[in-house]
């Protein structure tokens, strides 16, 4: 900053003269990386005009003017009245905001290739959201204020979850002592009729006095346990499955032992669905039944569906598609963490040829990384509160099911990354062979419906809309309100969110989305009313699970889904 300019300044800019010189060190840093020159001044220029605001508001406000009195800050972060009721706290976290603003516009000004940029963006917000002065007791009026009013309770509290935590490895997001699998959540009654090394296959109990004739089976994905699908009576997708006559059986993952950690791909299609779906048919005497998959578990039955096809076989009646990839050419956030070295490195260390043998890739890692896709709601949320207020995180069966995390074979996993997410070859008729067929998936002839929600940071809702030229039977699509589980998990008696529907499927999903009506509520039944034509005629339900050949061998939900990682 020369002399011309600080003497220009209003006489109570001068102490943020020195951040404004250190946010243009900044940005002579980001200059290296291809900044428009012009766009680093226009940003310098408005930080500094904005500080300089800041300050003396601040001055005013120390001065006792009335007049000055900070505005509520939009940031639910620092909504509560300690912050605007103490004027340097007030000025913290509008400097802070103000900040962050700034990297992020600087993050946002790179020139480069898209990953780059994403990546530096994402950067910056990690660092942004970490440093906030909400997340630092001594800059935080809230924690204080509890502090004094507790006597240094709270802190003390705060410590004891700190040390539980990390004894667990994890940042508790809700009460886990509250729940348990098969008590509380994953609960509608049901057997277990068939298993290998790799999955439970879960029969469930009639609801109603007659059932379609053609069963239905979901594939859940692999990286979590199943129970979302059957988290509580009133938002499960399966009792409501169940509910609608359906003859309902559910695959339930093993969590991977040191003893499984060989186990890959062609493994996870052979063992899991197409296991799975030999055992239904052989239950039931239905050579054609009806499918679902969720997440990676659309992709694991998808590519299952494909070998079978190869084979000359159409096992699926019907194929159900939520929020799942088939096409990863934009993969929203987690394309950041792709690119061939990152795989080469995952290859190296935890793939067949790694010099000390495959590995297991941990739940908590996969974990944790998921929780800093949005570290403010999933991480920082629960240290200001667990740690720094000594508050016990309230008990939400989602964020219990979040926690149990599940491992992955090494050999599985690579492979997964390189050839999906990395070289994009899934949806590339005959490239990949898989169980030694090589695979297409337009020769799956059973309609399908492929669910989107909108605001999925996982499986963006443009990238499942790709999966609808790849298909090539009857096709739907629908998109829900909210993300990736939220939008899944929306029962219609809870009258929430709404959903969009479109009959034509036209080339691009902005397309489809701008002729598209908006409905409110759940999307279920939607999909209850596409699924029933293809379910069959009803027929008298089934005394008894399984079959002769498939004897029971325990109640749901199974030892399979109680193993911790």
């Amino acid at each position: 900053m020369n002399k011309k300019t600080s003497a220009a300044l209003p006489p109570a800019a001068a102490p943020v003269q020195a951040i404004g010189a250190a946010v243009g060190d900044i940005f002579k840093s980001m200059a290296g990386l291809n900044v428009p020159v012009q766009q680093l001044a226009q940003i310098q220029a408005d930080y500094l005009k904005s500080a300089t605001e800041l300050w003396n508001q601040s001055l005013h406000t120390l001065n006792g003017d009335a007049a000055a009195k900070p505005a509520p800050i939009a940031d639910r972060r620092f909504g509560s009245s300690e912050w605007l009721a103490n004027p340097a706290a007030a000025y913290t976290a509008q400097m802070y905001l103000l900040n962050a603003r700034a990297l992020t516009q600087l993050a946002d000004s790179v020139q480069g290739d898209a990953k780059t940029r994403a990546r530096i963006r994402f950067a910056v917000q990690q660092w942004v959201d970490m440093a906030s002065p909400s997340n630092f007791l001594a800059l935080n009026p809230d924690a204080l204020k509890k502090a004094m009013e507790t006597q240094g309770e709270s802190l003390t509290a705060g410590m004891q979850h700190l040390l539980e935590d990390l004894q667990k490895g994890h940042v508790s997001q809700t009460d886990e002592s509250v729940f348990e699998v098969g008590r509380n959540v994953a609960t509608t009654a049901g057997h277990v009729v068939f298993e290998n090394e790799l999955f439970q296959l879960i029969e469930y109990q009639p609801l109603t006095a007659k059932v379609h004739e053609r069963p239905m089976l979901f594939v859940p994905p692999c990286i979590n346990k199943y129970y979302i699908l059957d988290l509580q009576p009133d938002n499960s997708v399966i009792r409501y499955t169940v509910e609608q006559g359906h003859r309902t059986f559910v695959v339930s993952w093993r969590n991977p032992v040191e003893s499984l950690k060989h186990k890959t791909w062609d493994d996870y299609i052979e063992e899991g669905p197409i296991a799975a779906i030999r055992a239904v048919q052989g239950i039931t005497g239905q050579d054609s039944i009806n499918t679902l998959g969720f997440c990676v578990g659309g992709t694991i039955l998808a590519t299952a569906l494909a070998v079978l096809a190869a084979r000359g076989e159409q096992a699926a009646h019907s194929v159900t598609l939520l929020t799942t990839l088939l096409d990863f050419e934009s993969t929203g956030i987690l394309d950041i963490f792709i690119d061939e070295a990152s795989v080469k490195l995952r290859e190296m260390t935890l793939g067949p040829e790694a010099p000390g043998g495959p590995g297991l890739l941990k739940g908590q890692e996969l974990a944790t990384t998921f929780s800093f896709l949005r570290p403010n709601d999933l991480v920082w949320n629960y240290v200001v509160a667990n740690y720094l207020k000594g508050e016990a995180p309230p008990p939400f069966d989602l964020l219990y099911w979040n926690g149990d995390s599940t491992n992955l074979p090494g050999p599985m996993y690579c492979w997964y990354l390189r050839h999906t997410y990395l070289q994009n070859e899934l949806k590339q008729a005959g490239k990949l062979v898989v169980c030694g067929e090589k695979i297409d998936l337009g020769a799956i002839e059973a309609p399908v419906f492929i669910y989107g929600s909108r605001e999925d940071h996982i499986v963006p809702w443009t990238a499942a809309y790709a999966s609808v030229p790849l298909l090539k039977g009857e096709r739907q699509f629908v998109l829900g309100a909210s993300g990736h589980i939220a939008g899944v998990i929306n029962p219609p008696s809870k009258g929430k969110r709404s959903h969009w529907t479109n009959a034509r499927l036209p080339a691009t999903a902005e397309a489809w989305f701008a002729s598209a009506t908006e409905h409110p509520g759940s999307w279920w039944p939607v999909w209850a009313d596409w699924l029933k034509p293809k379910a069959g005629k009803l027929v008298n339900a089934p005394k008894t699970p399984g079959s002769p050949r498939f004897k029971p061998i325990e109640p749901a939900p199974g030892r399979y889904v109680k193993v911790k990682a």
